[in-house]
């Protein structure tokens, strides 16, 4: 299995910019069976204000930013995770991550730990944390700020995740070496896909550390982007290695868990 990153840098609020981005950086890449986008990668990450988000969010699936992810996936024969401010029920805005193959549609999930100025314009996510079947792996889907709250890794892990895609846009600087962590204490592979770049809105500056990374279940940095500049990479990965959580000869890290001693 081929999977990728596409380490762009938004334009805030011009989404059709940002769209053309990508669309040119997949027409250069190397095929991959997955790609992972950056968090809110269409429509920039800080806003003035909730009014000022309101103009950028979007419907599911409906919206222009999955139709395009729909679209270059079955250009592509591919499949995409990525970030996009959505328009939910009841007019609520979700930071959220859609999965999308060539037959649509196949994945959502809303940021459940919301970060620093999201709490002004976003609803914490109201939906369970997904295992979905995608490009012929079993893949979770977790956005930027959850790589602080190793439960959300784990969950995912122990529903029977092989890859764990991570839409982010990155700010402190510890969360690529955490995302080792994250693969290692539960064998399974990263895809942590950031942006670079800064946005500035509403008298405050926010800028990206990029260095978007692919890491593997022994925590091995299998690709990795640069922190200033776009970037793509692409590689190969075996996601059966996931499956196989044995720590040496007599340990297994599933098997051997003890949630009875655990409190949470």
């Amino acid at each position: 299995m081929r999977v990728g990153f596409l380490q762009t840098s938004p334009r805030r609020l011009q989404r059709e910019a940002n769209l053309l981005e990508v669309d040119g950086l997949l027409a250069g890449a190397p095929a991959a069976d997955l790609w992972v986008l950056p968090e809110l990668f269409s429509s920039g990450y800080l806003f003035r204000d909730r009014e000022e988000a309101e103009g950028l969010a979007e419907a599911v699936p409906e919206g222009p930013t999955t139709v395009a992810l729909v679209s270059w996936a079955r250009r592509h024969r591919s499949a995409l995770v990525a970030g996009v401010l959505e328009r939910g029920p009841s007019g609520r805005l979700f930071n959220s991550a859609v999965a999308v193959d060539a037959s649509g549609l196949r994945g959502l999930y809303r940021k459940v730990h919301l970060f620093g100025t999201e709490k002004g314009w976003a609803t914490p996510g109201d939906l369970p944390f997904p295992v979905l079947e995608l490009a012929g792996a079993r893949v979770g889907v977790m956005i930027c700020f959850d790589w602080r709250f190793p439960e959300v890794a784990r969950t995912l892990a122990l529903a029977g995740a092989q890859v764990i895609a991570h839409p982010s846009n990155l700010v402190l600087p510890h969360a690529p070496e955490a995302m080792v962590t994250r693969a290692l204490e539960n064998r399974v592979f990263t895809i942590t896909c950031d942006r670079v770049g800064s946005d500035e809105a509403g008298g405050q500056r926010v800028s990206f550390i990029g260095r978007s990374r692919v890491v593997g279940p022994d925590g091995e940095v299998i690709a990795e982007g640069p922190p200033g500049d776009p970037a793509v990479a692409v590689v190969e990965i075996d996601p059966r290695r996931a499956d196989d959580k044995r720590v040496g000869e007599a340990n297994d890290l599933f098997g051997d868990r003890r949630p009875d001693r655990y409190r949470l």
